[in-house]
């Protein structure tokens, strides 16, 4: 099972080293991976050159965009700038952080998944962070999603789904819409993969409407975006965090930016979430 991997970069330097030795030391060893160098004035680019004279699966994009840490479509538009420079040989794509250390045995585990499943879309790890010297689970991890530091895509899922949006949420429309396709979604818990830098650490206060925006541009409506604000400002402590999230909610709204899902999808997915926040009740 041929994995390609695309890792966008900026300022890693402290981090993608043990990435990549991560991945270089897998018992399936991926058929190719793309670091991006994304405006990067470290020194990221050196320490991937590195990399790619040792492994001729290892290659370097170098790109320049802005410095700012906008979440999703920094990112999004420089696994695209990977994403070119590939051909379509591939059964999995994966776009992973360059901040993460995966068990050796972390592609093999995922192929078999993959494998064992034709309707399985997605698959992962879960991811851990370092507390007191102890490798905790990340506060932001779920059974039931993906973390967008560590996506992995059967082909034809991610096509299907129109691959990946440069936004903020490209990491949940991605598993709405494979759900919408009748895709299966598995998250494997016994593959601990560590998480260096913890979700949002470098975003900016530019970034801080983007979180309603996106629940918006997904057509969750006034009502789940109210709750979906309340739950994830009390989990981060914040109430301010709430007031960014439904300002930028309205801010969307009041602007008509254009949703990231056709009407229909957009029925699927209030459905799709009614039915989970009911559940919880039971």
């Amino acid at each position: 099972m041929n994995f390609y991997i695309i890792i966008p970069a900026h300022n890693e330097e402290i981090y993608i080293k043990q990435t990549l030795v991560s991945l270089a030391t897998q018992t399936l060893l991926p058929k190719q991976v793309v670091v991006v160098n994304d405006n990067s004035t470290d020194n990221t680019q050196r320490l991937v050159e590195g990399f790619t004279t040792k492994y001729n699966w290892i290659s370097l994009v170098n790109t320049v965009s802005s410095d700012k840490h906008l979440p999703g479509s920094k990112i999004i538009n420089a696994f695209y700038k990977g994403y070119e420079t590939l051909d379509s040989d591939y059964d999995v794509i994966c776009k992973f952080d360059a901040d993460l250390i995966f068990p050796e045995n972390y592609l093999e585990e995922l192929a078999k998944h993959f494998q064992e499943n034709d309707k399985l879309g997605m698959a992962s790890g879960f991811c851990f962070i370092e507390e007191n010297n102890e490798w905790i689970l990340e506060n932001l991890t779920r059974k039931d999603h993906i973390r967008g530091a560590l996506k992995a895509y059967r082909k034809n899922c991610f096509l299907e789904i129109g691959k990946l949006k440069p936004s903020m949420g490209w990491d949940t429309v991605d598993e709405l819409l494979a759900k919408f396709y009748n895709w299966e979604i598995l998250t494997d818990d016994n593959l601990h993969v560590k998480h260096l830098k913890p979700t949002g650490k470098s975003y900016n206060k530019a970034s801080k409407y983007l979180q309603g925006e996106a629940m918006y541009r997904m057509r969750y409506g006034f009502l789940i975006t109210l709750i979906s604000a309340i739950k994830l400002a009390y989990k981060k402590r914040s109430f301010r965090l709430f007031k960014d999230y439904m300002s930028g909610f309205f801010k969307a709204k009041q602007n008509k930016i254009e949703p990231l899902v056709t009407e229909e999808q957009g029925i699927f997915i209030r459905k799709l979430r009614w039915n989970g926040m009911l559940g919880k009740l039971k």
